[in-house]
């Protein structure tokens, strides 16, 4: 078919191709949604890209800095005063994360457990927002490149009813079939690189989501859990005797 099409646009006087604009035209009125539809995958690509580095998400360092900040107090209230104070110092996910444990902190530790775990599930759906359009226009360009493709067909079919000699003067159908196959082509180059970005984009989610996992769970348990007891015996009168 690609053959056939080369064909009958090089016997077309007006289906030369000088320029991709001039392309973009000759695919017909289909190419304006498929184009809009490139410009979001673009914009997405670019605005995720730059939301989601690891320096954004977990700043380097930053667990030990938090240590240093709250082992350095005096007691706890100062220590909760530190780290409040070296998260905001410090606007990302992690810290947002340890805002919330620190809130809690005093209470059990299933509690402080489970207000981190809603801040962490708020945390990973900001860093996946704007996803959902990759997911739609990946399923849309080819529709709408199919839709191209009827549009173009039509066309063809028209010109051979509204023409006897159609049949025999391919350049005639050259046009219709010209937007027919530009349109399906157009429609694939946007959803494939759509789909490739959406996986891209969402394994360093799932990445970052591991992070702040980790994070929140040493926090937990060096500033919530009671520190392991000392190897002990205990005697017949019940005290412990520490080894």
């Amino acid at each position: 078919m690609l053959s056939l099409a080369t064909q009958l646009l090089a016997q077309s006087e007006g289906a030369e191709i000088n320029s991709v604009l001039e392309m973009i035209q000759k695919g017909g009125v289909m190419m304006i949604p498929i184009g809009l539809c490139s410009l979001i995958v673009v914009a997405v690509a670019v605005e995720r890209s730059a939301v989601l580095r690891a320096g954004r998400i977990v700043p380097k360092g930053f667990r030990k800095g938090l240590d240093r900040a709250m082992d350095s107090a005096d007691d706890e209230n100062d220590a909760r005063r530190a780290g409040r104070a070296y998260c905001k110092d410090r606007p990302s996910p992690a810290a947002n994360l340890i805002l919330a444990g620190l809130e809690k902190l005093g209470h059990t530790g299933e509690v402080v457990e489970k207000h981190m775990g809603a801040a962490g599930e708020d945390e990973v759906y900001l860093m996946s927002r704007r996803l959902r359009a990759l997911v739609v226009v990946a399923a849309i360009a080819p529709l709408l490149g199919l839709t191209g493709t009827i549009f173009g067909m039509i066309t063809a079919f028209q010109t051979v009813a509204t023409n006897a000699e159609a049949l025999g003067k391919t350049e005639l159908l050259a046009k219709g079939i010209y937007e027919a196959m530009i349109t399906t082509a157009a429609g694939l180059v946007v959803a494939i690189p759509a789909v490739v970005i959406y996986h891209w984009l969402s394994g360093r989610i799932e990445r970052f989501s591991r992070d702040l996992d980790r994070l929140g769970v040493a926090f937990i348990e060096t500033r919530v859990l009671e520190p392991a007891e000392p190897a002990t015996s205990r005697t017949a009168n019940g005290f412990a005797e520490t080894f």
